[in-house]
């Protein structure tokens, strides 16, 4: 038997009741259990009769072990039995523990709250669509030419603006040399702006083999402390110099880099793919739109719990991204002079609005009945081995002992509640300049 008090928003008590036969067998399980610690005078180890046991030692004895056994079980049986969804560990509390006597007790958990949904059909958003020019033609054809430029040893001439530099460099302030400011054979393109400001002119006009003293000044805001805003000077050798030679775009260009024979082919193959990722631009942003719209106009009061669980999930992504850049997270707080508390207070509000989506969602998707089905996730899971030439069982078991199954089916049914409200929703498209477009963003 079970009665449930909702204590709050999202806290609830359940009074779990363990029959006497079932508490019984608790019993009799603790007992085999304990008796095979126990050495008593005239007795085998692990041979003492309960009886004796219990009359030495009380049948308190049994009862913790005896806990153990029927908590668990009869816990997860009362959460079904109620429908409710814990998000926490239960907090247990002994009501009745006697033998003859159900066994009764209180587990306290926070849950997932209510949601109060707001309106969430018929929506209206504006599906924005960038006009492609031929100037974002142009550039992306112009990024074509970079990705296969060819560079060239140079040796009758000084360094010019453009061209590559390999340097050796020192980096002293206060006459002494600082962490991070040394390299050897280092490559550098003049104009890229890499290096501190004022450092890429300076190398204007020098010659290979030249040595050189540049000075400069470190920004207020650079990312180390330990230089923001200090003068620096570096002794700088040039090892050599290349020039760049960026590709005419012609018919041979083209074919050497594609699947097209013309510049004429390429050009509209390019118009075309900037037009497909413009739509899924747009569809991506209709959605965001729909999301944040039925998230504000929806009530629900968020657990703590959630809210420092998905700071955990964030905090784990960076510190993800910064091993990506060969940084680690004590170097990143370091150079950013805050504690991981900090960052976690940062992202906080960000972290609140993620569970707020996440909730609302989930409360559409139980009062519409919005599943993903089996034959949508074998088509994943299909999709899945194409992507990464595997047999699909092979993918079906990984994702089952990995145990990602549901994770898959939850990812499904959040999708399909989100095509949802778009297809509920009253959308107009409009075609807008890129000059429309960048005001509005700015």
């Amino acid at each position: 038997m079970v009665k449930l008090e909702k204590i709050d928003e999202s806290k609830v008590a359940l009074e779990i009741e363990v029959d006497e036969e079932t508490l019984a067998g608790a019993l009799d399980q603790a007992y085999k259990k304990v008796v095979k610690q126990i050495s008593l005078p005239g007795f085998r180890k692990g041979k003492v009769p309960r009886f004796v046991l219990e009359s030495r030692f009380g049948p308190e004895i049994l009862y913790e072990d005896a806990i153990e056994i029927m908590v668990p079980p009869a816990y997860e049986q009362a959460v079904k039995e109620t429908g409710i969804e814990p998000i926490a560990q239960p907090a247990i509390d002994l009501v009745q523990l006697e033998k003859g006597k159900p066994f009764i007790f209180k587990a306290t958990v926070e849950v997932k709250p209510e949601v109060k949904l707001g309106e969430y059909r018929g929506l209206e958003a504006t599906r924005q669509i960038r006009e492609i020019t031929e100037e974002d033609v142009e550039k992306n054809l112009q990024q074509m030419r970079q990705q296969h430029v060819k560079l060239h040893v140079v040796e009758d001439r000084s360094l010019e603006m453009g061209d590559v530099a390999v340097i050796d460099f020192t980096g002293y302030i206060d006459g002494e040399p600082f962490d991070g400011g040394q390299g050897e054979g280092y490559s550098l393109e003049i104009g890229s702006n890499t290096f501190i400001p004022g450092f890429e002119p300076q190398l204007v006009g020098m010659n290979i083999g030249e040595e050189k003293e540049i000075e400069v000044t470190f920004p207020e805001d650079y990312h180390s402390e330990e230089v923001a805003g200090k003068d620096a000077v570096f002794k700088v050798k040039l090892n050599e110099i290349k020039s760049k030679e960026i590709p005419e775009l012609t018919d041979d260009f083209v074919q050497e880099i594609s699947e097209f024979e013309t510049v004429a082919e390429l050009k509209a193959d390019v118009l075309n793919k900037l037009k497909e990722q413009e739509e899924e631009r747009a569809d991506s942003e209709v959605k965001f739109a729909l999301i944040d719209a039925v998230t504000e106009a929806s009530e629900v009061k968020v657990p703590e719990i959630l809210i420092e669980n998905q700071l955990d999930v964030m905090m784990a992504d960076l510190e993800r991204f910064l091993r990506m850049q060969g940084l680690t997270m004590e170097k990143y707080l370091e150079f950013s002079n805050k504690t991981v508390e900090d960052l976690r207070q940062e992202q906080r509000e960000d972290a609140e609005k993620l569970v707020k989506k996440d909730l609302v969602l989930e409360a559409i998707m139980k009062k519409e009945g919005i599943a993903a089905t089996d034959e949508e996730i074998q088509e994943r899971i299909k999709t899945i081995a194409e992507n990464y030439k595997q047999d699909e069982e092979a993918i079906r078991e990984l994702l089952t002992v990995q145990g990602q199954m549901d994770a898959l089916r939850h990812e499904l049914t959040y999708s399909k509640t989100i095509d949802f409200l778009v297809e509920e929703a009253k959308i107009t498209t409009e075609i807008v300049s890129a000059v429309e477009k960048e005001e509005q963003e700015g």
